[in-house]
């Protein structure tokens, strides 16, 4: 897939492991950058559902339309789907939602 970001920050942390290092630490950003590698990785979203990479799973309420895969805990990579054919993973957050 290919991958957007809600925000230039939001990217900087994403594609730049000394940035997602100083804001949430080493471990943090180890699974963020796996989460990235498996998101461009994947064909879909459903795929990524389908076969529980990163517990990928929809989320529901105010959050409808996302998604989440699971980062260290509590927090949770945030992303939605954009396009049909081509589909599109815009990541909106690195968040603890619970």
């Amino acid at each position: 897939m290919q991958i957007e970001y809600k925000t230039k920050k939001m990217e900087k942390i994403c594609t730049n492991f000394s940035e997602a290092t100083k804001k949430h630490g080493c471990e943090m950003a180890e699974k963020i950058h796996q989460r990235i590698d498996e998101i461009k990785a994947a064909l879909s979203v459903e795929m990524m559902v389908q076969f529980g990479i990163g517990r990928c799973h929809r989320l529901e309420g105010d959050r409808k339309n996302q998604y989440a895969v699971d980062l260290v805990h509590p927090y949770r990579l945030v992303f939605e789907k954009k396009g049909k054919e081509i589909q599109i993973a815009n990541i909106v957050e690195v968040v603890d939602y619970h």
